[in-house]
């Protein structure tokens, strides 16, 4: 089990991009949250198995049609034990 902690800027909110992210953290099967800042950033956390966070990665990097992601940003190591199931978004 791994974790990843990214930061997501360009057009990310208003787009659908936090429940975008809940589908895909959902077909992994992957814990964790998801919450738009107030700069106009996403900011995500999420554990699971090395190979569902690589997926999940790439469809950050992407996102839903509508959005424009322009950084990805790694944040660092994230406690693994503060990431639970169901993944959701958080205010």
């Amino acid at each position: 089990m791994d974790t990843i902690h990214l930061e997501i800027r360009g057009r990310v909110q208003g787009v659908g991009f936090r429940w975008f992210i809940v589908e895909k953290a959902e077909q992994l099967n992957l814990a964790g949250w998801v919450r738009n800042r107030r700069d106009g950033r996403v900011e995500l956390a999420a554990a699971g198995p090395t190979d569902a966070l690589k997926e999940f990665e790439t469809a950050a990097r992407q996102g839903p049609r509508g959005a424009n992601v322009e950084e990805v940003r790694d944040l660092g190591a994230v406690p693994i034990e503060s990431l639970k199931r169901p993944f959701e978004i958080v205010r």
